[in-house]
């Protein structure tokens, strides 16, 4: 179910969203420079703040939205945070040769290597995609059996579901590809869940859209013969988690002590203003506080689609590619997000409740 300021948010999202350079909103506080004036209200996220003076004026964010101050904060082009490409054989990088394994929390520890037991904050990754993070140990609502927590980008490929890009029982690697885990030696486990991903437009299947195109294409090629025109089908549904589960291949392959900070301690709801912090298999623990509630944001995709989640949590910048799939927790250990995808400026992660209830886990 949304949370209340999601749905305040969702009322007046349309309107904003159309305004060139805005990205997203969500629930928050007003700034005045770097201080926090305690007064709440929209926060309207954009790719490079601008003067006034710069904008047109049907793109110039309004000073109040449905009897609420605005406030602009600017976040550059957000997107997912696997880790940016597959590393190639050669002498530089031997396929298999791996990374030294680590056992502790230290600065010395290699989080892209294969560890077993294998502790969330560490690499992982589907056999057909780079790597991201290891996020938690959860447990099935019914059997109480354990499954390894990170992301669909991460664990099933970036998949909707019906594109055949990851399935039901695919072997997942820690480390991940990217880190030279391979199929031999390091499968920890099989996809047992996810949420399907939908982007913002789709390639449709069906016969009369590719008639289309053929046939648009034929007037085209004789006028410009290097360009094809493609029709695309809009989709206009919200994701609201970026989140898959991994069956272990073995109970003992996994431990749900996350390094370098400690076991969960349950759940609670984000507040804006609220201390967090995450450990994730690049940028190790890092700490920061949240910035907005409720945030509707277009969200960058691989091959350079976008897609549309709603209902997020904005934080202050705590993560880079690798580090997607991390737990994010508040001071007191307890899980408020998942973290999937940001920029050099803030970050974003689903709920926490949102994707135990789509999962059916639970902590």
């Amino acid at each position: 179910m949304p949370s209340e300021r999601a749905r305040f948010v969702h009322q007046h999202r349309d309107r904003l969203l159309r305004l060139a350079n805005v990205v997203g909103c969500g629930w928050g506080r007003k700034r005045a420079g770097q201080r926090d004036t305690g007064r709440e209200g929209l926060v309207v996220f954009v790719r490079e703040k601008l003067p006034v003076s710069q904008l047109q004026s049907k793109d110039v964010v309004p000073r109040q939205v449905g009897g609420v101050e605005t406030d602009v904060l600017e976040v550059g082009d957000v997107r997912l945070l696997a880790s940016p490409a597959r590393r190639g054989s050669g002498p530089d990088h031997p396929e298999g040769a791996g990374h030294r394994a680590g056992t502790g929390s230290g600065p010395d520890v290699d989080r892209r290597g294969r560890f077993r037991p294998a502790p969330p904050g560490v690499s992982i990754g589907h056999v057909d995609v780079t790597a991201g993070t290891l996020g938690a140990v959860v447990r099935d609502a019914a059997t109480g059996e354990p499954y390894i927590l990170s992301n669909n980008h991460v664990l099933a490929n970036q998949s909707d579901g019906s594109d055949g890009r990851a399935r039901i029982g695919d072997a997942i690697l820690q480390p991940g590809p990217f880190d030279d885990g391979t199929m031999e030696r390091d499968v920890i486990g099989h996809l047992a869940r996810f949420v399907p991903m939908r982007p913002a437009v789709v390639v449709p299947g069906c016969r009369l859209a590719r008639t289309m195109e053929a046939l648009l294409n034929v007037p085209l090629r004789l006028a410009w013969p290097r360009y094809e025109l493609r029709v695309l089908r809009r989709c206009d549904d919200d994701n609201v988690v970026d989140a898959a589960v991994v069956k272990p291949a073995r109970a003992d392959f996994v431990t749900d002590h996350i390094l370098g900070v400690g076991r969960v301690q349950g759940m609670a709801e984000a507040e804006v203003g609220m201390k967090v912090c995450k450990s994730g298999r690049t940028s190790g623990v890092t700490r920061g506080e949240v910035v907005a509630l409720g945030a509707t944001m277009h969200v960058g995709l691989a091959g350079g689609v976008i897609a549309r989640f709603a209902d997020q949590i904005v934080t202050t910048p705590l993560a880079e590619p690798g580090d997607s799939g991390s737990l994010v927790l508040d001071q007191r250990r307890r899980a408020v997000g998942l973290l999937f995808a940001g920029s050099e400026k803030a970050s974003l992660c689903n709920r926490i409740q949102a994707v135990c209830e789509a999962l059916d886990v639970r902590f």
